[in-house]
């Protein structure tokens, strides 16, 4: 993942074992720094003024005094910067200014088709960013960083689009040096359903260590969250279950060239398709939505088999990677029950029960924010992670 140079000076990257101590939120003396950092007193002197200086922290108050003045704590600051967050679907872009915690503070959401092209696209993006930060009275010296999901195969160390199906003219595009020119601070690029799993699980599930995020809508993808962390792979690949070939012998042809997918024959454009020719009107995944939730008899059934379809395939993922938690989301998730019941009756048959035990089949928690909280997130770790 390509990024543009550290948010932080060296002198206060040298503070950043503090930092990390108060990023639970709970105000700390000098003290309490020393003996949970082990560091010496002068040190700690030394770094708490370096992050005093940056606005990173700031007094808390004092805490109980034991015998003469009493000490000051000092708290983590989550206003001492801003990151601009953006999700970029196949027909629609939000942008969101959030502060270090991954809360929005303001956010922007407009229609804006991905195949429009990479100038048009992250020309939007900069310019809501810009409109974001003049709307909240932050000036973009104060911007810590800017994170993208995009709907499609993104190279981790490069931030470069591999051969999007849905982005006509994105392949191997430079996002970074792009987004770069317009906006201060490290540029962060991943796949969009990779941002869902970090927001759901950083906004939801932080104590989940093993965390499967599924997204079904135009496309269908997977991230993964295993021992805490977000896995890409060794490519960035990871969790692309749509290409997987669905069991059943389909023979659907798939935008990727091949036959069968799973995302040919249980995606909400492969079903959109499907009741079209039934003389049904879905042109999008909206539109089946809205024919499930009105009660329409053929929506439901198609949905819940796409869920099944859908199932089958997460059942052999479930045997693999054992997640506690397996979220669904993605704008088909708002079918409400369908998806889910077909979804879980796939899994609980085809899967061992040492595997499905206490395993949790939901739907997604934070919703439409999952993408713009976990780009939000995947900044954060990186700045931190730079201290």
């Amino acid at each position: 993942m390509a990024t543009h140079p550290a948010i932080v000076s060296t002198s206060v990257a040298d503070a950043g074992t503090l930092l990390r101590l108060l990023l639970d939120g709970r105000p700390r003396t000098r003290a309490e720094l020393i003996d949970l950092s082990g560091l010496a007193r002068s040190t700690v002197a030394g770094r708490i003024e370096a992050l005093l200086a940056s606005g990173l922290v700031v007094p808390s108050g004092e805490a109980a005094s034991t015998g003469g003045r009493p000490p000051a704590r000092f708290a983590f600051n989550p206003a001492a910067r801003v990151i601009l967050a953006a999700d970029v679907g196949a027909t629609h872009l939000s942008v969101a200014l959030t502060d270090l915690t991954g809360a929005i503070l303001d956010s922007i959401t407009a229609p804006l088709n991905i195949a429009e092209g990479p100038e048009v696209v992250l020309g939007a993006i900069a310019q809501h960013g810009h409109a974001l930060l003049a709307g909240t009275g932050r000036p973009t010296a104060d911007l810590a960083g800017t994170g993208v999901g995009l709907p499609g195969p993104v190279e981790h160390l490069t931030g470069q689009p591999n051969h999007p199906p849905i982005m006509p003219g994105w392949d191997s595009y430079d996002v970074v040096g792009h987004l770069g020119g317009e906006l201060p601070g490290p540029v962060l690029v991943d796949n969009d359903v990779n941002m869902m799993a970090l927001g759901e699980h950083a906004t939801e599930y932080a104590g989940v260590e093993h965390l499967l995020f599924v997204k079904v809508a135009t496309g269908i993808g997977a991230g993964v969250i295993s021992g805490g962390r977000l896995h890409r792979g060794a490519q960035g690949a990871a969790g692309d279950i749509g290409h997987i070939q669905a069991p059943g012998g389909h023979t659907e042809l798939c935008r990727c060239g091949n036959t069968g997918c799973l995302e040919a024959i249980a995606s909400a454009t492969a079903i959109a398709a499907q009741l079209r020719a039934a003389g049904l009107p879905a042109e999008n995944s909206q539109d089946v939505v809205e024919l499930v939730r009105g009660g329409n008899p053929a929506a439901i059934q198609a949905v819940r088999q796409a869920g099944r379809e859908i199932g089958a395939v997460l059942a052999a993922c479930v045997s693999l990677l054992n997640p506690s938690v397996l979220v669904i989301g993605g704008s088909l998730s708002q079918a409400g029950d369908s998806l889910l019941a077909g979804i879980r009756e796939a899994i609980y048959a085809r899967s061992l029960p040492l595997a499905t035990t206490e395993l949790q089949v939901v739907a997604s928690r934070s919703g439409q924010q999952a993408a713009v909280r976990g780009a939000a997130t995947m900044v954060v770790d990186h700045a931190f992670a730079q201290l």
